[in-house]
């Protein structure tokens, strides 16, 4: 049976959770995900994970965050000047807002300190820092 390898269009299902159990992602109830083998669309860990598997193995793996999304940055923590906030906007910690970079494109903040003068704003992926569990099926290799 032939064994997914780079350079592979595989199909997958998968759960990704932490490991305290909460669930964060699954292709459960869709289409399974597409990509190609290390290629680089996906996490290195989650990437690293395919090749040697056959359709229908099924497997568990634990990623580190060198190997997921990176470990939380402190270059990722931003003060942000109230006075540039609409003044009919109401902020709130915990509040996911959506800034843009000096390109225009958008990045997912949340809002982690209100003060007197300013916001602090944490733009680290919400999943920096953390060990993450898959569960993957190979469903397809192309």
């Amino acid at each position: 049976m032939k064994e997914a390898k780079k350079g592979d269009v595989v199909k997958v299902h998968y759960t990704g959770s932490l490991t305290n159990g909460e669930k964060f992602d699954s292709s459960e109830g869709r289409e399974p995900l597409e990509f190609t083998v290390g290629a680089g669309q996906m996490i290195k860990g989650f990437d690293a994970a395919i090749p040697g598997m056959k359709i229908g193995d099924k497997k568990t793996i634990t990623i580190s965050p060198a190997e997921g999304y990176g470990e939380k940055s402190d270059e990722a923590i931003l003060k942000f000047p109230k006075d540039q906030i609409p003044a009919d906007m109401k902020i709130e910690k915990g509040m996911a807002l959506q800034l843009a970079n000096p390109e225009g494109q958008p990045f997912p903040v949340i809002v982690t300190e209100i003060l007197d003068d300013a916001i602090i704003l944490d733009a680290n992926h919400f999943l920096a820092g953390k060990d993450l569990v898959f569960d993957i099926e190979l469903v397809e290799i192309a």
